[in-house]
């Protein structure tokens, strides 16, 4: 007889920044959530430009908010056709006065914040492109989670 616990997962965190690659990653984070009867929390997390932008005053916030919650909003109904509970959140990838703020400590401290046992995070792109800002997070995060992580 096997004594050890069967694997189990209340929330799963899906890192997003508005790429194709995120949207794929909530796909998978929900179809995790729904294997294991589990909630699904995207946390946007905002890219060094964008956050600099609105730092210097040359980026609107209300713009930054309402792009993401369209975003937002778009993937939010793959969760609501599998009946996934979803939350969401929106975070500074970046920090003009801490060093040590980047995207993977970001994921890790938000991933610790909702309670998550699971992680969904894009892999780095094979394209570059600066506005996605989680394309080089999945390594950190892979390397540094205490929770299992799917990098999609």
């Amino acid at each position: 007889m096997d004594d050890r616990e069967p694997f189990s997962v209340e929330t799963v965190l899906a890192p997003v920044d508005g790429s194709e690659e995120s949207a794929s990653a909530v796909e998978f984070a929900v179809a995790v959530a729904d294997r294991y009867d589990a909630s699904v929390h995207v946390l946007f997390v905002l890219g060094r430009g964008v956050v600099k932008g609105m730092d210097a005053g040359t980026v609107e916030e209300g713009e930054v908010a309402d792009n993401a919650q369209r975003f937002l909003d778009e993937v939010g109904g793959v969760a609501d056709a599998y009946g996934v509970p979803l939350s969401t959140s929106m975070t500074h990838g970046f920090s003009t006065s801490r060093k040590t703020r980047h995207p993977g400590s970001v994921v890790l401290d938000a991933a610790d914040t909702v309670g998550a046992d699971f992680i969904v995070i894009p892999r780095e792109s094979v394209i570059e492109r600066p506005a996605e800002v989680l394309e080089k997070t999945a390594e950190y995060v892979l390397s540094y989670a205490s929770q299992p992580v799917l990098s999609v």
